[in-house]
């Protein structure tokens, strides 16, 4: 069976120095892959060439059997990325960036109100995102990709900035997306445990 997002012999160099050789790995619907290392290993790097955003010098990524690179936009409609930094509009509310958000990809059925309130943000609407904590920016985050309705979730370090409650809500929305069929790639430090298939990637 042809994995829905795959990639062989993947190879980066920044400079001189090799980040990444001969990566690899095959992911399906409702399975985990983190990428495992220490700070500066490249996994924030896999990441961006994944999605196009770093040449490779060897290597191809391909989703659902074709190659990325022969079909980035249909790839870039079918994920939603967090990545270390947020990524949202800093002089807008959460519910304007969300709005923006709402325009580049396909939104599924759950109402806005309720998933703010699940992510205990709804208090928060007429703020300016500038105004907010960096945990409660990584909460509007979460619920950018709770909205969306795409099956490939990359998250680079999902937990920075998160409590312990924040970081087990990270895990059981995860835990729920897998379970809907849906796949994600999760760049982390700390251990993850969750009940789902999960594959690894460690970078040295």
């Amino acid at each position: 069976m042809t994995a829905q997002l795959s990639a062989e012999n993947l190879t980066l160099f920044r400079g001189d120095r090799c980040l990444f050789r001969g990566v690899g790995f095959a992911l399906n619907s409702g399975e985990l892959l983190i990428l495992e290392g220490s700070n500066g290993s490249g996994k924030t790097s896999l990441m961006k060439a994944i999605v196009g955003m770093l040449d490779l010098e060897k290597g191809v990524v391909s989703w659902n059997g074709m190659p990325v690179a022969e079909q980035r936009q249909v790839f870039h409609g079918a994920l939603v990325w967090t990545a270390h930094r947020v990524g949202l509009k800093a002089d807008l509310t959460l519910v304007e960036n969300l709005r923006f958000e709402a325009a580049l990809r396909p939104q599924g059925s759950d109402d806005l109100e309720t998933v703010l309130e699940r992510l205990e943000i709804s208090r928060l609407k007429p703020l300016p995102l500038r105004s907010l904590s960096a945990g409660q920016q990584r909460r509007v985050a979460l619920a950018r990709m709770l909205l969306a309705d795409v099956p490939l979730w990359l998250m680079d370090e999902p937990f920075t900035n998160l409590d312990r409650e924040g970081r087990a809500l990270v895990m059981e929305l995860v835990k729920e997306h897998l379970d809907k069929g849906g796949m994600c790639v999760m760049a982390a430090h700390q251990d993850v445990e969750i009940d789902a298939p999960v594959k690894k990637v460690v970078l040295q």
